[in-house]
């Protein structure tokens, strides 16, 4: 196993469970068991190897709109190259140097690709060629143990004599319960500190709200794909997303399409709220087990219904807000904090009683009449000239700790999202992924597009600057 490109030696001890291991897989090594591989860790807990490539999308701070369709396409291609990728690593069709190997061929030509669109329109970056190369990457692993479902159900099949194609489903989605969550990704409440700090408010700040009544996804509105990461292409996002608000949010969305739309929003709101659904690793079959977004990309288990969406848009504590103007996009969180790092990540996992104390990478294990809570606070500072950014970053960002935007940005409503689901005691659940990913906790992620009327947004304002509630 090769982390950062050096191999580690493993004392005789590790290298029996590493034998082990494999054998457990079918020869495939993709999980390893490493004594005292992570700190505070039971000193058997399995660990697992998952692709990490530099993120080129993330790089790209000026893209021409001429550009743009092709740049996307090509970033998308990218995202696809490393979920096949990890696939063939975690079902043993491929290891080591010749995975990243043909994986860095690949890269090579999409990105070549995407510097050549790029030059056409005249902003041809240097060094993006660099980004080509991954490496393997080790991260905590789900124990067997842990999937206690997923493996009586398949015992259970083959003493039954279910045909051979269910057994190797049931096998696939063993397979695939490897790459996460583990153990050390959990958390009880209880032991976590109150770490949540507000800044207070100042002279001229805007102390009202506005809320937003959107539904729980009632419609059923789930599709893998991204229309602002992905414009145009089908599962852009590797992930099932849960969608309100807009009714025909898809990769194929256009500013016209959104405005058309109806919407769930009570107000008229036609905006498009989403982020990866919540599943129970119960291994049960859920409608998408055989669809792009879900099984295929190793999302597995049942689609958890959020208990409760909240929508909330708030004020500055240092400042009056500005309007959003329509047709903004903002993202907060990194789905692939995992091999990115926490640069962008902004994830934060808590339990209904114990919402003072946030969790950015691990998932809470609430107390018995407790819910599991997943808040998103969007950025609140705006460029003030664009709806969005070639890395879909740059035109917006966060407020320092004291409430102050920097120098060139001002203050726009802030959304806060909070999603409450009723996980059943005892249960295993996680956020849908990249499948390299491995569906850790800091992973999570939220999706806006504007699409408030000026009216509309022009009264949630007055509200948030006149120090109202307003709904």
């Amino acid at each position: 196993m090769s982390q950062k490109g050096h191999k580690r030696r493993l004392r005789p001890k590790h290298k029996i469970l590493a034998v082990m291991s494999a054998l457990a897989l079918g020869g495939g090594a993709v999980v390893i068991v490493e004594q005292g591989a992570f700190a505070g860790q039971d000193s058997r807990a399995p660990v697992t190897a998952t692709i990490d490539c530099p993120d080129v999308g993330d790089k790209l701070e000026n893209v021409p709109d001429q550009a743009r369709g092709e740049v996307d396409a090509n970033l998308a291609k990218l995202d696809t190259q490393v979920a096949d990728a990890y696939q063939k690593l975690s079902s043993g069709q491929a290891q080591g140097k010749a995975l990243l190997g043909g994986l860095k061929q690949q890269r090579d030509k999409t990105i070549t690709n995407l510097s050549d669109a790029l030059g056409k329109a005249g902003q041809k970056p240097a060094g993006l060629q660099g980004l080509s190369a991954c490496v393997m990457k080790e991260a905590a692993a789900a124990d067997p143990a842990d999937e206690p479902a997923l493996a009586n159900g398949a015992d259970a099949a083959a003493k039954q004599g279910a045909p051979q194609q269910q057994q190797q489903q049931q096998q696939q989605q063993q397979q695939q319960a490897k790459g996460g969550p583990a153990r050390s990704d959990f958390v009880a409440i209880g032991t976590v500190k109150p770490n949540v700090r507000k800044p207070a408010a100042r002279g001229g700040a805007s102390t009202g709200s506005f809320a937003v009544q959107c539904g729980r996804n009632e419609n059923g509105h789930f599709n893998p794909d991204n229309v602002i990461v992905a414009p145009g292409v089908s599962n852009g996002a590797h992930h099932m997303h849960d969608y309100v608000g807009n009714k025909t949010t898809d990769a194929f969305s256009t500013n016209n399409s959104l405005a058309q739309s109806g919407t769930t929003c009570t107000n008229g709101d036609q905006s498009a709220y989403y982020w990866p659904v919540l599943r129970l690793r119960d291994g049960k079959a859920e409608k998408d087990a055989k669809a792009p977004g879900g099984g295929q990309d190793a999302n597995i288990g049942t689609i958890l219904k959020p208990k409760q969406v909240t929508i909330e848009f708030k004020g500055s504590p240092v400042s009056k807000v500005a309007a959003m103007p329509r047709f903004m996009r903002i993202i907060t969180g990194d789905a692939k904090a995992l091999t990115n790092g926490n640069a962008n990540a902004n994830a934060s996992w808590s339990c209904t009683g114990f919402e003072n104390r946030q969790l950015k990478d691990k998932y809470p294990v609430c107390p018995k009449g407790s819910d599991v809570v997943r808040t998103f606070n969007f950025q609140s500072c705006w460029d003030g000239k664009n709806i969005d950014s070639a890395n879909h970053r740059t035109h917006v960002a966060f407020a320092d700790a004291n409430g102050n935007c920097k120098k060139g940005f001002k203050a726009i409503p802030q959304l806060v999202q909070r999603i409450v689901y009723s996980v059943p005691p005892g249960s295993r659940f996680a956020v849908d992924s990249f499948p390299e990913q491995l569906h850790k906790p800091v992973t999570d992620h939220g999706d806006f597009i504007n699409v408030m009327s000026n009216g509309l947004m022009a009264g949630a304002v007055r509200c948030i600057n006149d120090g109202r509630a307003c709904r």
